[in-house]
């Protein structure tokens, strides 16, 4: 199990299974949402995710026809986002709201069409580029 939460304390969450596939997504809606030129996500089933307190703190933001982004109302902290046609059952959080350490064995980089000019991706496992 893993424990996360929002910047100010008001969401707290569990992961009951592992986390899998975990990427740093360079969309453009991504970098906008967080601020970043990537987020990192970490893909676990809805059904695993626990809400423990401040879930009526958390909104959401429909980012496209079928992906809801969901954040802290109160500091705006970006929790999770749903909604891929591809994997309907599953959720991605954001791994750095976790509080519990969390290694992933793997980080893959997508949509890199549109990363930040700037940025340059050292690692190998970036398969858009």
């Amino acid at each position: 199990m893993y424990s996360g939460s929002c910047l100010c304390g008001e969401i707290n969450y569990t992961l009951m299974s592992e986390p899998k596939k975990v990427s740093h997504c360079h969309c453009t809606m991504c970098q906008k949402q967080h601020g970043a030129p990537f987020a990192t996500y970490a893909s676990v089933p809805r059904s695993e995710l626990v809400y423990i307190s401040g879930q009526s703190s958390l909104v959401e933001y429909k980012s496209s026809d079928n992906i809801k982004r969901k954040f802290c109302q109160v500091c705006g902290s970006n929790i999770e986002w749903i909604g891929s046609l591809k994997y309907p059952t599953w959720t991605s959080i954001a791994i750095a709201t976790l509080d519990t350490p969390y290694q992933p064995k793997k980080i893959i980089h997508i949509h890199t069409e549109t990363k930040a000019c700037w940025l340059k991706i050292t690692d190998v496992a970036h398969p858009d580029t």
